[in-house]
Parts: structure tokens; sequence; C-alpha cells
């Protein structure tokens, strides 16, 4: 029996809201008169992409499965989309198609060695490994270190597993510890958003989404407004504990280590001979003498 996962408010909501957000002049029409509702009309969408209004009428409702790819690059030019929003409307597309099988339920994959060598072997470089709901799954010493404040929240899971979503949304403390924490739950929203799109039947990561969205009024805000992030990178601004306000830059990569499971790697380090440096030198130096760390360093199962 064919099976598709049923993401059709989730296509409906995103395709509507990326529409409202573009004006006439932006695409190249003319403004005659007042308009009833921001944004693009459909019919106006379906000219520019080359499509009938009725067939855009029915995509925007959420009947994706089985439309074309050149007609999908043809709605995201239309729509001004970017690369990532570009990215979940394919996945969005791929997860809505019918398949011979139920989907398989992705298993949790243990970090390897190696990959923990590799973060060991960073002394003077905050790296850690996460999954694509953003729990920590592998840290060196100097990001347990650095993101201290995380790994003791009270939003810590039982098995001892940090998550950045939670922390940033459910632990106050977290807007004492990121400056712009407005920025931060931007792109945790957002990078969700983007893994719901391709993970629309992980159970863990629809978990987490409704914790998040019954606890969090300001997860909620973010969720409906169907932003997406997959890449990013850039300077985060951190008030620690011990070592003071903290300017970092931060590059993440991806780290292929299973056909099911998307992982990251990465890595903060800060401008040589800044006061930043020397922040990280002193949480170094603190990590290297402190006592063993908790289990969240070693290698765990995602």
């Amino acid at each position: 029996m064919e099976r598709r996962s049923d993401n059709r408010a989730d296509i409906r909501d995103f395709l509507a809201r990326r529409r409202a957000q573009l004006t006439p002049e932006q695409v190249g029409l003319p403004t005659s008169g007042r308009r009833r509702v921001p944004g693009l009309r459909r019919e106006e969408v379906a000219v520019l992409a080359g499509v009938s209004t009725e067939w855009y009428t029915r995509l925007e409702k959420g009947h994706i499965s089985g439309v074309s790819e050149d007609v999908l690059d043809a709605v995201a030019r239309t729509l001004h989309l970017d690369d990532d929003e570009r990215t979940y409307l394919f996945d969005l597309a791929k997860a809505a198609q019918p398949s011979p099988a139920p989907r398989r339920r992705r298993k949790a994959v243990d970090v390897p060695p190696r990959v923990q060598w590799l973060l060991d072997s960073m002394t003077l470089s905050a790296a850690f490994v996460t999954n694509g709901r953003l729990d920590i799954v592998a840290t060196n010493a100097l990001a347990r270190a650095l993101f201290a404040p995380v790994f003791d929240s009270p939003t810590v899971g039982a098995r001892g597993r940090p998550n950045f979503a939670r922390f940033y949304l459910l632990d106050d403390g977290s807007q004492d510890f990121v400056a712009d924490w407005d920025g931060a739950v931007d792109i945790t929203a957002a990078l969700l958003r983007a893994e719901a799109g391709r993970y629309p039947n992980d159970a863990a990561l629809r978990d987490l989404i409704g914790e998040l969205s019954t606890l969090s009024r300001e997860f909620r805000t973010r969720w409906a407004s169907h932003n997406v992030r997959i890449h990013h990178g850039g300077v985060k601004r951190l008030h620690h504990p011990e070592a003071g306000d903290l300017e970092l830059t931060y590059q993440p990569l991806d780290l292929p280590m299973s056909a099911s499971e998307a992982h990251s790697l990465t890595i903060y380090t800060a401008e040589p001979g800044s006061p930043s440096e020397d922040g990280l030198r002193l949480l170094a130096s603190w990590a290297a003498t402190s006592a063993p760390h908790p289990p969240a360093h070693r290698s765990t199962p995602n």
C-alpha cells in the first residue's frame, strides 16, 4: 500500500506566506488600484511561473505530489525563494511522493571514535556535533566549558543530552547567555523547520516541535512564519559566567555519518590576539584542569 507524508498544510502555508511577502513591483508587474490582500495574487504567480491559475491554486493547496522539478523551479524563481527556501520546497515535494512501503524509522547512529578524536584535537577551538534536532551528541572539552550554561540547564533531557532549541526557548537564563537572543531563536526555529521538511515522519522531531509549540509563544510565532535555514554561520556574542563577554565566529560543516540522519560539526573560534581569544584560552585552561567531563562529552548515539 502506498504511503506519503501528509504535509499539505506545510506546503500551503509556506507558499501562501512567500506569495504574500512579494509586491508587484518586485516581480515587474504594474500596480493599479488597491489590493484586498498583501502580496501577489495567485493568478499573477501562475502567469509568471508559466502555469494555469487552476494548477497553481491546486499546488498552493498542498497537492504537490507528481509536480516536475522544472515547474517547482519556475515557482521558486517566481516567489524569489533563496537557496535554503528552494531546498525546503523540494524536500516537501519529495516527502509528498508515494512510496511503495512505509518509511523506515530513523535509527540512532553512534558517533564514531574518529569524530571524537577530531573534536579532541581542537584545543583552541570549541567544537561540537549536533543532529538535525539540535541535540549535542559529541563535544570537545572547550565546547563543554564554553556552553556550560547549556549543559547545566534544567532543559537537558533524561539521557543527559543538551538541546539548543530547548535551552533557548525554555530556559530563561539563555537570554543572559546569548547577546542576540532573538536572532538565535529565529535561526533555531528556521533550522527545525528545514529539518521537518526533510524528515516529516521523524517522531522525535515531531515530539520536540510539539513540546516547544506548547510551552513557548516565541516558538509558535516563529514556527508559523515558515522561515527556513539550512546553512548558517557568522558571529555570536556570548556573556559567559566565567570568561565574560565573548565575540566568536562560528561555522557549521556537514558531517556525513548516516544516510538517514543529518549531522553538523560546528566550530567556534576567536580573532587572534583579541580579548575573546584570551577568554577562550582561559576556558581551555580551566577545562584541561577540571573534573572529568560528563557523559555528553563521550561518543553517544544520536
